[in-house]
């Protein structure tokens, strides 16, 4: 199941307030609305990473851009929970000095009927440096769920 390890130590009461506050705040998978504004995490990647086992994502794309999200919260359970077993690593580590600064789908592609490709960079920075990550990255959907399995890096 889901663990709010990181809240556990919170009292509840300000648990809450510190996840109600997480829930309005831009998603930084930079998603927009019709209008052009950013959605907010609860109408976007949050509506996912928050209830994996309930809501899955519905496409590759959402899962790409719900993934970046982890990325940037360092939530490992939800990453692992949605990277394919046969690739799947037995622990991510997090570099502290990472920050996350964007990311910019620029193809999402079914490949088959159980099979789809998103490219995308993410940008961010790492002790002072900036970096680009572009990938093609696949995924597969299986029991109703979509997996990233892997990517190539260009």
């Amino acid at each position: 199941m889901f663990d709010l390890a990181d809240n556990a130590a919170l009292p509840i009461k300000t648990a809450k307030v510190v996840k109600e506050a997480e829930k309005k705040r831009d998603c930084p998978c930079g998603r927009k609305n019709d209008k052009g504004r950013l959605l907010a995490y609860a109408d976007c990647c949050g509506r996912y990473i928050d209830h994996w086992d309930a809501r899955p994502a519905p496409d590759a794309e959402a899962l790409m851009r719900s993934r970046y999200t982890a990325f940037v919260s360092e939530n490992q359970e939800y990453l692992q929970a949605t990277w394919h077993a046969s690739q799947r690593p037995p622990q991510l580590d997090f570099d502290a000095a990472t920050k996350w600064l964007g990311l910019d789908v620029k193809q999402f592609q079914p490949t088959g009927d159980a099979c789809a490709e998103v490219e995308f960079v993410a940008r961010y920075r790492l002790a002072g440096r900036a970096v680009r990550l572009h990938e093609r990255s696949r995924f597969v959907l299986e029991g109703g769920r979509w997996f990233y399995v892997d990517g190539d890096q260009f």
